[in-house]
């Protein structure tokens, strides 16, 4: 499979699977030799993601899910133990980001990063670790958070990732009796449609800068051409979702007795939005 086989065995469960750093990490650790349950919106990516696993001698399934729905996210846990019979990796990776002003943001917007990147984040963790429980698994519960949680002015959704450093901090002190560890990755400028809700002037403008022609609709997905080829031109500004991947398997594959907790994963230089 052309990739190290020491995840054979365990399950994984990654929440915003469909797309950027969530499908990374999916292919990531199912190359890996993990069972690979992949979590989100959108049932055909992440199908295509699920048949690229087994392509390569892996196994994986697709659930699609809102996480926003905690019922849906403990029965998302439940599901995969049902059908590995345990859990041992669960990445609580989707996320959401609307930019502006506080002064004259929607306050649904708000509802929808708080949902999405807090409470979800929290019914995941306590699913997962209820499973690892269940099953006595030596586990890992990778929380995507955000340097913009450490940033002073970063708006709500910074707000939101300063919320998701406090929770892993937390749980990790709560779990240090068992076989249970947590790590909080931290990642910067990273390339993938996370931006699909930014000013499109912001994205056109980074791409012109770079001798590319961009125009995009709000909302709608950055065509992952452009995302390829913004990445490979500026390096060195912007990190690739399969740095975040292999971050996510260095710490997972580490002895239950060391704890890597905290990771920035940034590129060399840092963009700011």
């Amino acid at each position: 499979m052309g990739q190290e086989q020491q995840l054979r065995g365990k399950t994984a469960v990654v929440t915003g699977a469909s797309s950027g750093i969530g499908r990374a990490i999916a292919l990531r650790l199912g190359g890996a030799g993990a069972h690979v349950v992949l979590a989100g919106r959108t049932r055909s990516t992440m199908e295509e993601a699920a048949e690229r696993i087994a392509g390569d001698g892996g196994r994986a399934s697709v659930a699609a899910c809102d996480v926003r729905d905690v019922e849906q996210v403990r029965t998302l846990v439940d599901g995969a133990v049902r059908e590995t019979g345990r859990l041992d990796i669960m990445v609580n990776n989707a996320g959401l980001s609307y930019p502006g002003s506080i002064a004259d943001g929607e306050p649904e917007r708000w509802r929808e990063m708080l949902e999405t990147n807090v409470l979800a984040l929290l019914a995941g963790s306590q699913a997962a670790i209820r499973a690892m429980r269940a099953c006595g698994a030596e586990g890992h519960i990778v929380n995507i958070s955000s340097i913009a949680g450490r940033n002073d002015a970063s708006g709500v959704y910074g707000a939101t990732k300063a919320a998701v450093n406090a929770i892993c901090t937390t749980l990790r002190k709560e779990l240090e009796d068992d076989s249970i560890r947590v790590v909080n990755i931290m990642p910067g400028a990273i390339a993938t449609n996370f931006a699909r809700h930014f000013d499109p002037a912001i994205i056109e403008n980074f791409a012109k800068a770079m001798g590319m022609d961009a125009k995009l609709t709000p909302g709608e997905h950055v065509p992952d051409e452009l995302l390829d080829q913004m990445q490979r031109v500026a390096a060195q500004s912007l990190a690739s979702a399969e740095d975040i991947a292999n971050a996510v398997f260095f710490a997972v594959t580490q002895p239950i007795q060391l704890n890597v907790f905290e990771m920035v994963v940034r590129p060399q230089k840092q963009l700011q939005f």
